[in-house]
């Protein structure tokens, strides 16, 4: 029996706001992103131009993607730290198989896809196999998929001029008016919404949030946690692979010398768009609406004069308040 200070308390706005953002995480981050733009579109009335935001979107879409596959190893309480180093090794690898081998640039493209899947099925097989620390497994491969990156290179840059037309094609734009849309957001949007239909009402969907949420528990349940959790790491490096071939269309060549800050700012999109770092809660519209959040923030603090090392300040700001306020919601006990 309760007490009615304890009811009262139960009633308040904090704890009503704590169960609803709980129960849906993507609200909190929406809100930041409408404020977002609300102060920024004040700040300066160009940020709300057609051209404008059709460039905040291509500018986010290689991170999202990125985003997507780290959460769903995220979901899982795991991290990918070598995500951006598969989708720069993917590309090189698609590249210099058209280029240097001579591959069709169809046949280039779905190697390097393979070889991109294969990359997070390696990751995974340490990790459900071998059973070291996802942290450690990815922090390894990190260094071994960009070192082997600058072998297969040579540390030169393959143009896309030197390329089949196909590997380039994502960065391909199609006009809505002064909107330009690029065929690598399309994709992107596609893939997002495949996924989002997968976790949300699929089995395997519901095995990875619980095998997050309570590893062991689902394991009791009769879940193969080892298989869905080496299932999410391989799907992981095909998504990295997609980003890959986007992310050529979207520099027009294939550079190996990108992608260092590639990992933190999927990491970033992932926690701002309200998933947990200890699994089990979150989604990928989530990231999808954190990816813009740090595309809208770049893209308004330029337009506002702000220099770059503050806008790096800023979003660092951000993810120190939504990791905050996830640890804040983990509190919440139906």
């Amino acid at each position: 029996m309760t007490t009615g200070f304890e009811e009262r308390r139960q009633e308040s706005v904090p704890d009503r706001v704590q169960h609803l953002l709980h129960g849906r995480p993507t609200l909190g981050p929406l809100a930041v992103l409408l404020l977002a733009v609300i102060v920024f579109s004040i700040i300066n009335t160009r940020f709300l131009n057609p051209e404008n935001l059709g460039l905040v979107l291509q500018q986010v879409t290689v991170i999202a993607l990125l985003g997507l596959g780290q959460t769903l190893i995220v979901l899982t309480a795991g991290i990918d730290l070598s995500a951006g180093a598969i989708a720069v090794f993917s590309s090189i690898l698609m590249a210099n198989l058209a280029y240097d081998a001579g591959f069709p640039g169809p046949l280039a493209l779905l190697a390097g896809l393979a070889f991109g899947t294969a990359m997070g099925a390696v990751n995974g097989f340490l990790v459900t196999r071998v059973h070291l620390p996802p942290f450690i497994v990815t922090l390894g491969t990190l260094s071994v998929f960009f070192s082997l990156n600058s072998v297969v290179s040579g540390s030169e840059t393959v143009r896309g001029t030197d390329m089949p037309a196909i590997m380039t094609w994502t960065g391909e734009t199609i006009p809505i008016g002064s909107f330009h849309l690029t065929y690598g957001s399309i994709i992107m949007l596609l893939l997002f919404g495949v996924f989002f239909y997968l976790l949300g009402w699929t089995a395997w969907g519901k095995h990875v949030h619980a095998s997050g949420d309570d590893a062991e528990a689902a394991r009791l349940a009769g879940i193969r946690t080892d298989r869905v959790l080496l299932s999410v790491y391989t799907v992981a490096g095909a998504v990295y692979a997609i980003a890959a071939w986007v992310l050529m269309g979207r520099l027009a060549s294939a550079d190996p010398n990108v992608g260092t800050e590639y990992n933190l700012d999927s990491i970033t999109a992932v926690v701002l768009g309200g998933t947990s770092l200890f699994g089990g809660r979150g989604g990928v519209i989530g990231t999808l609406v954190g990816a813009l959040i740090v595309g809208v923030f770049r893209n308004g603090l330029v337009l506002a004069g702000v220099q770059v090392v503050w806008q790096g300040f800023a979003v660092g700001l951000l993810v120190l308040l939504a990791v905050t306020i996830d640890q804040w919601i983990r509190k919440v006990r139906a």
